[in-house]
């Protein structure tokens, strides 16, 4: 047997430290880099999109979705407006540009409904497009139809309409 004394010491390695380095991982460089991008991804509708906090809180603008055809004598103009009314629609024709703005405001009040979110209180709409050739802008018809406008915009000049010709090849 051995006694206590005579038990060998164990030697015990304590790292050099090191000045000015640190040992890291690289998953953590990595969340380094995540961290502020999940942070902005978190808050970014919050931050761009709600109505109560937002810095971009002004009235809601949208731009219609917009059909234009050239029928040779006139251009024919399909504007998408659901939910507004004729009453509500603004044209202006130019001899080259045709404005259409709308402007549509709910104005009934629903105070005893518990609202979770409520964004269809008003919306403005406006397109204008510039058109190639002018315009007889005293016969410009319009009509709203199922929540389509159609614009019907005479050419002060009618055109003969663009046709093409197969060509053969010798």
């Amino acid at each position: 047997m051995q006694s206590k004394k005579e038990k060998k010491e164990k030697l015990t390695i304590i790292p050099k430290e090191r000045k000015g380095i640190i040992a890291r991982r690289p998953y953590d460089f990595w969340a380094d880099i995540d961290r502020p991008i999940d942070r902005l991804r978190q808050n970014f509708d919050e931050f761009f999109w709600n109505p109560e906090t937002s810095f971009l809180a002004l009235p809601d603008y949208r731009t219609p979705v917009m059909d234009v055809v050239d029928l040779g004598d006139k251009y024919e103009m399909h504007v998408e407006m659901p939910g507004i009314k004729k009453e509500d629609i603004t044209i202006d024709v130019t001899p080259t540009m045709v404005e259409i703005s709308a402007e549509h405001k709910e104005t009934k009040e629903d105070k005893g409904k518990n609202w979770l979110r409520q964004e269809r209180s008003t919306m403005d709409f406006y397109r204008h497009l510039e058109l190639p050739e002018e315009l007889k802008t005293k016969n410009v018809e319009a009509e709203l139809k199922d929540g389509v406008l159609t614009l019907s915009l005479p050419k002060a000049e009618p055109k003969a309409r663009f046709q093409s010709t197969k060509v053969k090849i010798k």
